[in-house]
C-alpha cells in the first residue's frame, strides 16, 4: 500500500501557523482592511473570478503571465511583511529576496518556501474578510468550481503545467514519505485549508480549532491514501474535496459530541 504522511503533516503545520499568525495580527489586518467583510454576492464573484482565471491562464502569453504573477507575489509579500515591520524600506526586503531567488537561485527549497509563505499570507490577510456564513458558501462554491475545472474541463491541469513550465510558485512540490516521489498541492487548496482553520477556530475557540486541524489532516491523509492506491493521480484530482471533507468531519464530530453531552445532562437531571 502506498502511503504519504508528509503532505498531510505539512497541511497540519500550515493550519496551525495560519491560526497563530491570524490571531496575532488580527487587529492590524482589520485596521488595514477597514473592517470590511465579504457578502454572499462578493463570494460568488470571487469564485467565478478564480474559475475564470484558471481558464484565462491558458491563453495569456507566457511573458505577460510571468510578469503578472511576479507582481502579485511581490505585492503580497510587501503587504504581509508590512504587518510585522510597518516601515516600507524594511518591508521591501522579502519581495527583493523573492525576485533575486526566482531569477538567480530558484530550487525546490526556495520554491516551496515562498509558495508556503504566499499561501499563509493570503489566508491570514483574507481571514477577516469572511464570516462563518460566507465561509460555508465559499467552501461549497470553490469545491464545485474545482471539480468542474479539474475533472470536466481539465483546465486546472493545463494551468498547472503552464505554471510549472514558468517556475511559478503556484503550488508546493514536496517529497512523499514513506512512499517515493514528489506530490503537488495548489496554493488555492492551502489557502482553503488555512481559511477553514481560521473560521472554525473563531467560531468554536482555539482548543476545538486545534482539534479540528488535527482531524482535518487525518481525514486528508485517509482520503489521500485511497486516491494514491486506487485513483490515477496523473489525471489530477480536486484537493478541495479532501479539505472540505475533513472540515465537515470536524463539524460533524462536534455536533455528535454536543448532542451526546446534552442528552447525558438531561438523563442526569431526570435521574
Amino acid at each position: 500500500m502506498i502511503v504519504d504522511v508528509f503532505l498531510p503533516s505539512v497541511l497540519f503545520l500550515v493550519g496551525v501557523i495560519v491560526v497563530f499568525l491570524y490571531f496575532r495580527l488580527e487587529k492590524k489586518v482589520d485596521s488595514l482592511l477597514g473592517g470590511q467583510e465579504l457578502h454572499l454576492k462578493h463570494v460568488m464573484v470571487l469564485v467565478l473570478a478564480i474559475g475564470a482565471m484558471v481558464t484565462v491562464i491558458l491563453v495569456i502569453p507566457e511573458r505577460a503571465l510571468l510578469g503578472l504573477f511576479l507582481f502579485a507575489y511581490t505585492a503580497i509579500l510587501l503587504l504581509f511583511t508590512f504587518l510585522f515591520v510597518p516601515k516600507w524600506y524594511l518591508a521591501l526586503v522579502p519581495p527583493v529576496l523573492f525576485l533575486l531567488s526566482f531569477f538567480y537561485c530558484w530550487n525546490i527549497y526556495s520554491f516551496n518556501f515562498f509558495a508556503l509563505l504566499f499561501g499563509i499570507s493570503v489566508a491570514v490577510y483574507m481571514g477577516n474578510l469572511f464570516t462563518w456564513k460566507t465561509t460555508v458558501a465559499f467552501a461549497a462554491l470553490v469545491t464545485i468550481m474545482d471539480v468542474i475545472q479539474v475533472l470536466i474541463t481539465g483546465h486546472m491541469g493545463e494551468a498547472f503545467e503552464t505554471a510549472q513550465t514558468l517556475g511559478l510558485p503556484a503550488f508546493i512540490k514536496i517529497p512523499m514519505f514513506p512512499a517515493v516521489g514528489l506530490t503537488y498541492l495548489g496554493l488555492g487548496d492551502l489557502f482553503l485549508f488555512g481559511l477553514l482553520s481560521i473560521q472554525i477556530t473563531r467560531k468554536y475557540g482555539r482548543k476545538f480549532g486545534l482539534r479540528s486541524i488535527i482531524l482535518m489532516s487525518i481525514v486528508y491523509l485517509l482520503l489521500y491514501t485511497v486516491l494514491l492506491n486506487y485513483y490515477p493521480l496523473t489525471n489530477g484530482f480536486p484537493a478541495t474535496v479532501l479539505v472540505v471533507s475533513g472540515w465537515l468531519t470536524a463539524l460533524g464530530a462536534r455536533h455528535l459530541y454536543t448532542s451526546f453531552i446534552s442528552k447525558k445532562e438531561v438523563t442526569t437531571q431526570l435521574g
